[in-house]
């Protein structure tokens, strides 16, 4: 059989067995960043022309696409992902669509922020996944409804040209715009099926929101707190440790694997700019036999200052809230978690303010990319 080369991004036939064993991955170094869109930030599918066979909502699912080869459903495989009907053409005469009809779903980011990369995950739409997708990008009032983003009065820009994608696989795009996004455009020619969409980026909160809340979580995701590096993150991400609200189950924090060396496991975060902490929270709710033993916190201020401690080796209980006040305010842009020996926590909250310094780089930053 001649293969159409319109079908070369096609993958096999499901053939039984694992699903992913043959799902075509890669290696994307944006992955490391915070996803914007993520469910549990508050990202949400606001729009879609059509979701006949498989709703939008999925795109934002936190899990890997799950696959069941025997589900079917009165409009035919019941699908994990967004998946639209086959568009057709005018008539019998002209039964292709045109070059520019495609179907579109719009994204609310759960954080605004500069876009660094995103992932289509096409997994098990083999044959039936788009021949091409592009992203738009807009800022705009993060409670904007569909009326007022698909009209004239809200601008979008393309941040992922219109490009091939390969089905049951990770397809990576990486975006080079330095603007501040709340929305994405999703757009997929001419129709088909995508899995999960990813959309990895630096979160740049609203400088004149966190002055009105005076007090806030400085280490927080939602506030533009970020995890730099961590020495481990072998059952879950160190990026768990930021996420707003309570841990819900073990995996929902972060654990490192068991150490045999005298070593200690440790992350370091950013904060959104310089800012003062007063107290300091951490949780090892659900870590109960593999909470981390102890811990320290160490801060920074600037790329060039000396790590200080300001919480010296302290002892955890598991699944317990320890709050911890400071005997003196820490000014920091960085801070440091050293767990001993090994183990997990699964929140950790930096309470404080910006400094007025800190105030005054973030509102630039901001009217920079704003604009």
């Amino acid at each position: 059989m001649t293969l159409d080369p319109s079908r070369k991004n096609d993958a096999n036939p499901y053939g039984g067995g694992d699903p992913y064993a043959d799902f075509r991955d890669g290696d994307f170094g944006f992955t490391q960043l915070p996803d914007l869109a993520d469910r549990r930030l508050g990202g949400g599918v606001i729009a879609a022309n059509d979701e006949f066979f498989a709703q939008r909502e999925n795109l934002l699912l936190p899990h890997r696409a799950v696959f069941d080869p025997e589900a079917f459903g009165h409009k035919g495989k019941v699908m994990d992902g967004w998946e639209t009907r086959r568009r057709r053409g005018a008539g019998a005469d002209t039964p292709h669509p045109e070059a520019e009809e495609h179907d579109w779903a719009v994204i609310r980011l759960g954080v605004p922020g500069i876009v660094r990369g995103v992932i289509v995950d096409t997994a098990h739409f083999r044959g039936n996944y788009p021949q091409q997708i592009s992203i738009e990008g807009a800022c705009a009032r993060p409670d904007a409804g569909p009326e007022e983003l698909l009209s004239d009065a809200v601008k979008w820009e393309e941040i992922v040209p219109r490009t091939a994608v390969r089905g049951h696989a990770a397809n990576g795009f990486e975006v080079t715009a330095e603007r501040r996004f709340t929305h994405l455009r999703l757009n997929q020619h001419p129709d088909g099926g995508i899995a999960r969409l990813r959309v990895h980026g630096e979160v740049v909160p609203d400088p004149a929101w966190l002055a009105l809340l005076g007090s806030f979580d400085l280490a927080c995701v939602v506030n533009g707190g970020t995890v730099t590096d961590a020495s481990d993150a072998f059952y879950s991400s160190p990026g768990n440790t930021i996420l707003p609200g309570t841990s819900r189950k073990m995996d929902d924090g972060w654990e490192t694997r068991r150490r045999r060396d005298k070593g200690n496991d440790w992350i370091e975060y950013r904060l959104p700019a310089q800012g003062e902490i007063r107290a300091v929270e951490v949780d090892t709710a659900y870590l109960k036999g593999n909470s981390a033993g102890w811990i320290s916190l160490s801060v920074r201020d600037g790329e060039s200052g000396e790590w200080t401690e300001i919480v010296p080796r302290t002892r955890l209980q598991p699944d317990t809230l320890h709050r911890l006040p400071l005997a003196a305010p820490a000014t920091a842009t960085a801070v440091r978690l050293d767990v001993y020996p090994d183990g997990g926590i699964s929140r950790l909250r930096l309470h404080g303010s910006l400094t007025e310094q800190g105030s005054a780089e973030l509102t630039r930053r901001f009217t920079e990319l704003t604009r």
